[in-house]
């Protein structure tokens, strides 16, 4: 699991642009909440995957109210998750 994520968090989703360089894992906490990180993956880091905000402080009732915000807030995923827009 990448760094900044709890390793009692459940990863829902793992969601990749297009170039597989940045990634957004939505998961899932033990107290049922829902939250959000973002990753960038770089050769000279070896390809291991390096977060790049501290966005899973952030917490959310719901799994589809935490991916509107991950897209809100990072424009690659929302052109991921809603491409015609």
């Amino acid at each position: 699991m990448a760094k900044r994520l709890d390793p009692s968090w459940v990863v829902l989703d793992s969601i990749e642009n297009e170039q597989h360089d940045r990634c957004v894992d939505v998961f899932l906490r033990p107290d049922g909440s829902f939250g959000f990180e973002a990753f960038r993956r770089d050769a000279e880091d070896a390809g291991a995957w390096t977060p790049v905000s501290y966005f899973s402080g952030l917490r959310h009732a719901t799994r589809a109210a935490t991916l509107e915000e991950a897209a809100r807030r990072i424009a690659w995923l929302g052109q991921v998750l809603r491409p015609e827009a």
